[in-house]
């Protein structure tokens, strides 16, 4: 049996390393790069700690700042629009998910021919070509976008996220500098936190699973189950901070090369719908999601506790399986997640919203990947469950 293996070409991973950025553009022969934000890293300033290494080695970096939270179709439209009216050779996603989401998206929409749209790539379309590299620079330890091969967009029309996937998405390099995290509020942190947890869980229990990808997917959560209360709690920690950005970036690399499962077909459409933050709607559907998994990868969520440091080697499948559940709702309590009804979804849209919801999570893919695969039914019943918890 053989795999196949895909990651950036480049990962510079390190504190400071953002400070080498024109240095990592000038290894590929690049020098017109349009860097691709949101409009807080602009209003902050944040943004100048990319743009500054660049102007330093004497490049001129134009900036698209019109990104949103669960980046949009129209919004990669005009960004488009914007990478084609200059002269750029590459771009450089800079932020949170939806920034370096929205920077893979445009190369995948620009490389398409006239009249196509975000649409004709979701999943199980593959995105293979891009129009210009990209280069990821993270600034949240959480979605891992700046090693994998996916981009999750919103059809605007549909008020559906889209998976897209595909050699298309994958960033040339990535410039992994923690950093950057340190401003990152307690929210934030949290959710893109367990975000990352999700997706180095999900890679391992996968169906998709591989000897490669395991070895990043327990890799990362010996690096981010013991840090992430640290990071919440202690902001300035940077020994904490330095494992969380290393482990969302072996989370990426992780289910860049498995997959993710049931926990992001849920959440995706949690965030069409009621735009609750990606890394939020995963940690409200976490622990039941993976107590309805358990039993059909009991000695996989066995090791994966074992990994995390909440079940001893000699502890037995059961009382390890017993015990990530545990610490999954003990994890959710200690970084004050709200369940859906806390959050203020109005209940009445929530519950006429299900069956669409659920039928949109199947209609991604993600949940046949799931150790124990649902039923729509079965995922209108997980839903109501992680309702109020």
């Amino acid at each position: 049996m053989t795999t196949s293996f895909v990651s950036p070409r480049l990962l510079m991973i390190g504190g400071g390393a953002v400070g080498k950025l024109a240095e990592v553009l000038g290894q590929f022969g690049l020098s017109k790069p349009l860097v691709v934000t949101d409009p807080w890293m602009v209003s902050s300033g944040t943004v100048e700690k990319a743009l500054a290494p660049l102007r330093a080695a004497g490049l001129s970096p134009a900036v698209f700042s019109d990104t949103v939270p669960d980046p949009t179709d129209t919004v990669v439209e005009a960004g488009v629009a914007a990478m084609k009216a200059g002269d750029f050779d590459c771009l450089v996603g800079f932020g949170g998910g939806s920034p370096m989401d929205t920077a893979k998206a445009m190369a995948i929409l620009a490389a398409a021919p006239p009249g196509a749209r975000m649409r004709d790539f979701k999943v199980p379309a593959q995105a293979n070509r891009a129009a210009l590299p990209v280069i990821c620079v993270p600034t949240t330890a959480g979605t891992g976008s700046e090693a994998t091969r996916f981009t999750v967009i919103t059809d605007t029309e549909r008020d559906e996220k889209m998976l897209i996937a595909g050699l298309g998405a994958l960033p040339l390099a990535a410039v992994v500098d923690f950093e950057l995290t340190f401003s990152v509020p307690p929210r934030t942190t949290a959710d893109t936190g367990i975000d990352s947890l999700t997706h180095a869980l999900e890679a391992f229990v996968s169906k998709r699973a591989n000897d490669e990808a395991d070895e990043y997917a327990l890799r990362a959560m010996r690096l981010i189950a013991p840090n992430l209360r640290t990071v919440y709690r202690e902001p300035a920690n940077a020994i904490a901070r330095a494992a969380m950005m290393k482990g969302a970036t072996l989370a990426g690399l992780a289910f860049s090369n498995s997959s993710v499962a049931l926990v992001h077909g849920m959440s995706r459409p949690i965030g069409a719908h009621f735009h609750v933050p990606h890394g939020l709607s995963n940690a409200m559907l976490l622990p039941a999601v993976t107590e309805f998994s358990l039993n059909a990868a009991l000695p996989r969520y066995a090791e994966a506790a074992r990994a995390m440091g909440v079940a001893t080697p000699a502890e037995g499948d059961q009382a390890a399986g017993a015990k990530l559940l545990q610490e999954l709702r003990d994890l959710n309590r200690d970084l004050a997640v709200p369940t859906p009804a806390a959050y203020g979804i109005d209940p009445a849209k929530w519950e006429a919203l299900l069956p669409t919801m659920a039928e949109q999570a199947l209609a991604s893919g993600s949940p046949a990947n799931n150790p124990a695969v649902p039923t729509a039914e079965e995922i209108v019943a997980l839903y109501r469950r992680a309702w109020t918890g």
